[in-house]
């Protein structure tokens, strides 16, 4: 196989995303107090060996060293998340100690020449408000909308952009339907609930911003997926998909942009409450504009309703991007897919990355089509990657170095495929390789590695992977260079 050099539009943003609890470390310094994923992962059976984010990468003490690492990566952007629990560990308290960390980083980066992108919530919601219900409480949203303005109040004089939320998807059907992600629920109709005040949470927040900052940039971050019917032929297979990508991404797509629930996921959740949990006036607030969208991708999905040959014992579920529990996770789990009974994921016999999520660039560029044509393009706003990479067992030499082709051919894929997409009209203005460094996966602990820099756990030690020196070499060029073999 071999490539040409692919230039990018001119001003395109390159950088890299991490998500505090994954990175940061210092889990009891400077007030901070536990967040759901601290008390998740002391669930017997819930992460893979019981790992935890307690020490984490250490970045809380390692700011200024990660910093310089991103500079010498070239990179321009550097989307963070700031810690709820670090920074009003009750929910409600300010705590100057945490919020002057992040105004630290802040300053760092723009004395480095690195743009922030502030993230406001990437899962880690104090447990104090678990405690009164999460997500599925109203309530939170509300709480959310004042942590924002608390946030802005310290950091909105220096930074200009703002996600409201990543992956809702995952906070309300991982973590509250199927309990593989932290609180741990599998409650159907509280997934539901939470999915909506995760939303309503977005839109309060991105209004309270929006009167103190109207020049800022707003958005929210969504992990999309592409669901394909396994035989499209197959009218139950065509019902499959069209129930994953109901329940995956029109979900949050439809209320952000057209304001109104899909009448089909409607149909297909009635029973479960949701028609009580929706009040008057919600959808306006959730469909106010924003400035942009991002987008987090992994993989699509190939489904069908035909039950497998051989699987003896198994739920009747799908396995999609950040679902699946290790095997050492041996806590039970569910389907987060709350209505779609009987739908299984079919191999396509594709590659498949270190977490067993298939590989799949051209669904990257049909997914960006779609966006453009249905709900950014009509919107006028642009899109961001502000997630896409891949785990692979990666093998350190005797210095510590890992040759990550296989990581290195992934990114090189999937940005041919955004520029694919961008030749097709689509809007996309930058991409935040997931991840900077090698962090806790979540269920998965410390097991899969995403980093585009190794961090040694043992001594803390960060090196550069041939991924992120390549990622490097992007990013100053503006372009992915021609590719062999």
């Amino acid at each position: 196989m071999s490539t040409t050099p692919l230039a990018f539009p001119d001003g395109f943003l390159w950088g890299a995303a991490t998500a505090a609890y994954q990175i940061e470390g210092a889990a009891r310094t400077g007030g901070r107090q536990d967040s759901i994923w601290d008390t998740f992962a002391r669930v017997p059976g819930a992460v893979a060996d019981a790992h935890n984010g307690d020490i984490a990468c250490d970045h809380y003490h390692r700011t200024g060293q990660d910093v310089e690492l991103m500079r010498s990566l070239n990179l321009k952007a550097y989307r963070f998340s700031t810690s709820w629990a670090r920074c009003m560990p009750d929910g409600r308290t300010p705590n100057p100690e945490g919020i002057a960390f992040y105004s630290r980083l802040v300053d760092e980066l723009l004395a480095a020449g690195i743009t922030p992108w502030l993230t406001l919530y990437h899962w880690d919601l104090p447990q104090a408000l678990e405690d009164e219900g999460g997500w599925a409480n109203r309530e939170t949203a509300e709480l959310f909308a004042a942590y924002a303005v608390v946030m802005h109040e310290a950091l909105g004089d220096r930074v200009r952009i703002w996600t409201t939320l990543n992956e809702p998807w995952c906070s309300a059907f991982l973590g509250y339907a199927a309990g593989v992600h932290a609180p741990g629920r599998q409650e159907p109709a509280a997934a539901l609930a939470a999915a909506h005040h995760l939303l309503l949470g977005h839109g309060l927040a991105a209004a309270e911003l929006r009167r103190r900052d109207p020049e800022a940039s707003l958005g929210i971050t969504l992990n999309l997926t592409v669901a394909d019917p396994a035989d499209p032929d197959s009218a139950g297979d065509r019902d499959a998909a069209r129930r994953i990508d109901g329940l995956h991404n029109r979900i949050f797509l439809d209320p952000l942009f057209r304001g109104e629930y899909p009448a089909d996921v409607l149909d297909d959740v009635a029973g479960l409450g949701f028609d009580a949990v929706v009040q008057d006036g919600d959808l306006a607030v959730i469909s106010a504009p924003m400035d942009l969208l991002g987008v987090n991708y992994y993989q699509g999905e190939a489904l069908t309703k035909a039950a497998p040959a051989e699987e003896p014992g198994q739920p009747e579920t799908v396995t999609t991007t950040a679902q699946a529990a290790p095997a050492s996770a041996v806590r039970p789990v569910a389907s987060p897919f709350v209505s779609a009974d009987g739908v299984h994921s079919v191999p396509r016999g594709l590659p498949v990355t270190g977490m067993g999520w298939e590989v799949q660039p051209e669904g990257l560029c049909r997914l960006l089509m779609r966006l453009q044509r249905e709900y950014t393009g009509p919107a006028g706003i642009p899109i961001y990657m502000t997630e896409n990479g891949a785990a692979y067992p990666d093998a350190p030499d005797a210095e510590g170095f890992v040759d990550d082709q296989d990581r290195l051919a992934f990114f090189d894929a999937h940005l041919r495929a955004v520029r694919d997409a961008i030749d097709g009209g689509a809007d996309v203005r930058g991409y935040l390789a997931w991840s900077l460094l090698d962090n806790f996966e979540w269920a998965y602990g410390y097991h899969q590695r995403f980093g585009l820099v190794r961090v040694d756990y043992d001594t803390l030690e960060r090196i550069p992977k041939a991924s992120g020196l390549w990622y490097a070499e992007v990013a100053a060029a503006n372009a992915v260079p021609a590719r062999t073999g």
